[in-house]
């Protein structure tokens, strides 16, 4: 609670709950992510290797996800997984996604945390497994 008086009258404003704008954290995406974890195969478009992965998060605008090598920041990628039906794109469906990472965290042992907006997405035909 912040109590803040005007020194020209006797009233007096409290504001209840707030925090300043320089504390307050702010959620820079544009659409909300699903927590979901899929197995995914991702290959920069900087090397031919392809490495596996495993999503945190997904949306039809971004994906976080956790992959077995290190990818560098500003790196292109082909991401191919199975899309869930949670993202509202019909039943659940192979897609590939052009990617660019945007940022990369150093995850767990051998894993590093990668977060990447998604810049074209194209469905693919069932994939026989």
């Amino acid at each position: 609670m912040h109590l803040a008086k005007n020194s020209s009258t006797t009233k007096a404003l409290i504001v209840i709950g707030s925090t300043p704008m320089s504390d307050a954290k702010t959620d820079k995406r544009a659409r909300s992510r699903i927590p979901v974890s899929i197995p995914a195969k991702v290959r920069s478009k900087e090397s031919a290797a392809e490495v596996s992965a495993i999503t945190r998060d997904l949306s039809t605008g971004g994906v976080f996800l956790y992959t077995d090598g290190r990818i560098t920041e500003g790196s292109k990628l082909e991401i191919v997984l199975i899309l869930p039906a949670e993202l509202g794109l019909g039943e659940k469906q192979w897609a590939c996604c052009q990617a660019s990472v945007v940022r990369v965290e150093d995850g767990k042992g051998t894993r590093f945390g990668v977060a990447a907006t998604i810049d074209r997405l194209d469905m693919l035909p069932e994939i026989p497994t």
